[in-house]
């Protein structure tokens, strides 16, 4: 069959879905993923075929989008901050807000040329941690999550990136304590309430590790608090935590954190304009 031909049924089969740019995203994506042919091939060679065996790859990922289930799920594979990450069902996507969260630390600390500690809580595919080590320069990095499927996937995406990285199987909400001291926190805990589940797309729903996303109503920021708790006896001097956050929910988190004991609290919003993230640090670390 016509590779040009499978692009008229993908758009046949999956316009009433998604809007004709994406289709064409997944189309050219899974052409490049699973075939090594990208859209500029097309274009000097318009009438290409692939094999019937090829084309059964093919309309399996179609079927599979047309359940929403994500691309990245289908091709096993999702990019952040530069580089390529493997995921499956036990991670979770990375998002872009994500990776502002990490610029901002890699911009913190990549011109401080010394030794950072770093610590990720509830690392999923490993994706905070592993872009932070590539980034920072002489770096130490550990990671953390309560899911040892979650820690496999990671393990790999650090062999696959070549970078250190001591990983932690606990779960942070029955730990007392810390191992040392940290110059950099940091997480993306699980934050959305029950209550904004209306708001989200089929296909996190169906397919995106619940226990990585959703918290009660009435606790909102129970991972927030006992982060801030066991940051605020682990931090090194002149050391910061990091949260990507709740965007409904920031003057509470500050409050949070001011009840904690942390003193220097900057929020600081996305590219959509909503505040996602925040820095705090204790008495007697540089100011903001």
């Amino acid at each position: 069959m016509r590779v040009k031909d499978i692009q008229q049924v993908f758009h046949r089969e999956l316009d009433g879905l998604y809007e004709a740019k994406e289709v064409d995203r997944f189309y050219f994506m899974l052409l490049e993923h699973y075939f090594d042919i990208r859209r500029i091939d097309l274009i000097s060679e318009p009438d290409r075929v692939i094999s019937k065996e090829d084309e059964t790859v093919v309309f399996k990922a179609l079927s599979e989008l047309k359940l929403e289930k994500p691309i990245q799920y289908i091709v096993g594979e999702a990019y952040f901050y530069g580089l390529s990450f493997k995921v499956n069902s036990n991670t979770l996507i990375p998002r872009p807000e994500t990776e502002e969260l990490v610029d901002w630390i890699v911009k913190d600390k990549r011109a401080e040329n010394r030794p950072v500690k770093i610590l990720d809580i509830g690392t999923g595919s490993g994706c905070i941690a592993i872009a932070l080590a590539k980034n920072i320069p002489c770096s130490k990095v550990a990671a953390m999550d309560v899911s040892a499927e979650a820690l496999k996937m990671a393990k790999d995406n650090a062999r696959q990136h070549n970078v250190d990285i001591d990983f932690i199987e606990a779960d942070v909400l029955e730990l007392e304590d810390l191992s040392g001291c940290y110059d950099v926190i940091v997480s993306n805990p699980p934050y959305v309430r029950d209550l904004e589940k209306k708001e989200m797309h089929d296909n996190v729903l169906r397919y995106e590790p619940h226990s990585a996303l959703f918290v009660s109503d009435a606790e909102p920021l129970l991972f927030y608090k006992k982060i801030a708790v066991l940051a605020r006896e682990h931090l090194c001097v002149n050391g910061a935590l990091y949260f990507e956050i709740n965007q409904y929910l920031p003057d509470e988190t500050i409050k949070m954190l001011e009840n904690t004991g942390f003193e220097h609290n900057r929020l600081k919003k996305d590219f959509r304009g909503n505040y996602r993230m925040v820095k705090s640090s204790v008495h007697g670390c540089v100011s903001f």
